[in-house]
């Protein structure tokens, strides 16, 4: 008889422990543009960055949930059809989940948004768009990949605590890359630099064989400190280092890069962030992989302080000045309440070294130093 009480206890005690458990559904949703030809010897990102930062960060979370009676389920769509992903995102919400991390331009990112509506809450781990956190706001949207400005206005800042105030441009001609000498401008503007000297690559030159005949001639021009490069596919600016006029650093796009993440990053435990993702995926963690992580941990930590998985409630405590994010960026992180940008520090990188992780000593806020990267509060008219 005791024996079998106990048995009922402990059924009862499990079915208990069952029902209390909070089961967080995410779906993560990439979009895959047609690839152009490039035109140097640059190494293609990894066809699968961002999903792996997603799939690390379920695992961190469900690593930590299981002593909470937290569950997190990662559901992934990926597609080069816009409207097949639309439809197998709206197909996803109609199922009940309404937590999307994205990775798609822009554009996809507002056919997104419309679609699903105040009924979800979208994290941008795809797009660096300076329009989503300036003009084209997106109410259900929520960036967790920095934008460009924050990207430049982090090397901008650098520029001119090293007095490289005299900058020569160089940007390709895609849209992407005149999006990015948009941005060094606005920097430039900013921070008291001076553009010098602007030209345009618009060649479909092999330059592994004429970048130094080419290159030199091309970088002539008035004095200037340093060569800012702006071409985000990697067509040219490659070779430009150590084959300018001048011989001047190099920076934006390529040389000395602002970026979201990279594995020169190692203080503040992110060496041991750097060793699972290895573990998990036999390869270095990208900008796109540390959002997309950013973006479900974001989640996770709303879903452990309000012991909820309702949408609303976790955008709310998301917003608000309680939030905190540990990212191994040295600070916690939390989000802009008018744009929906995860506040950052911006890291400047080489290939081999950590240079500096803006936002550097002496550029001062009054609310918090991060917020001198990017669009502030007065400079956007998003107001989520």
């Amino acid at each position: 008889m005791r024996r079998t009480l106990a048995i009922a206890t402990l059924f009862c005690s499990s079915t208990a422990f069952a029902a209390e458990n909070t089961e967080v559904n995410i779906a993560y949703l990439e979009f895959v543009p047609p690839k152009p030809p490039l035109l140097s010897n640059i190494l293609p990102p990894p066809e699968d960055a961002g999903l792996r930062g997603s799939e690390l960060a379920i695992k961190d979370s469900n690593t930590t949930g299981r002593f909470l009676k937290q569950h997190y389920q990662l559901e992934t769509r990926v597609s080069d059809s816009q409207s097949e992903l639309l439809q197998q995102a709206t197909q996803l919400q109609a199922r009940g989940i309404s937590l999307f991390v994205s990775n798609m331009p822009a554009d996809q990112l507002k056919a997104l948004s419309a679609r699903l509506g105040d009924q979800a809450l979208i994290f941008n781990a795809g797009s660096a768009s300076d329009q989503l956190r300036s003009n084209s706001c997106l109410n259900n949207v929520l960036h967790t990949l920095p934008s460009r400005s924050m990207l430049t206005d982090a090397l901008g800042q650098w520029l001119i605590a090293k007095r490289l105030n005299k900058w020569f441009l160089i940007s390709g001609d895609k849209p992407a890359d005149k999006a990015y000498s948009a941005a060094l401008k606005r920097s430039a503007k900013r921070f008291g630099g001076k553009i010098v000297e602007e030209k345009q690559w618009s060649f479909d030159t092999d330059l592994r064989r004429t970048a130094q005949k080419e290159l030199p001639l091309f970088t002539q021009g008035k004095d200037y400190d340093v060569v800012l490069v702006a071409d985000e596919l990697g067509d040219f600016g490659e070779y430009v280092q150590f084959n300018t006029w001048l011989p001047r650093p190099v920076a934006g796009t390529q040389g000395l890069t602002p970026v979201a993440w990279h594995r020169v990053v190692e203080q503040w435990g992110a060496a041991q962030l750097q060793s699972r993702f290895d573990k998990l995926t036999g390869r270095w963690m990208t900008n796109k992989d540390y959002a997309a992580w950013a973006a479900v941990r974001s989640i996770a930590e709303a879903v452990t302080r309000t012991k909820s998985n309702d949408m609303n409630t976790l955008r709310n405590y998301i917003l608000s000045d309680q939030f905190e994010l540990a990212a191994f960026k040295g600070r916690k992180l939390n989000y802009r309440p008018w744009n929906g940008q995860l506040r950052q520090p911006i890291p400047l990188v080489h290939p081999r070294a950590l240079v500096s992780q803006p936002p550097q000593e002496g550029f001062l806020h009054p609310k918090t130093e991060l917020d001198t990267l990017g669009y502030d509060a007065p400079e956007s008219q998003c107001q989520i």
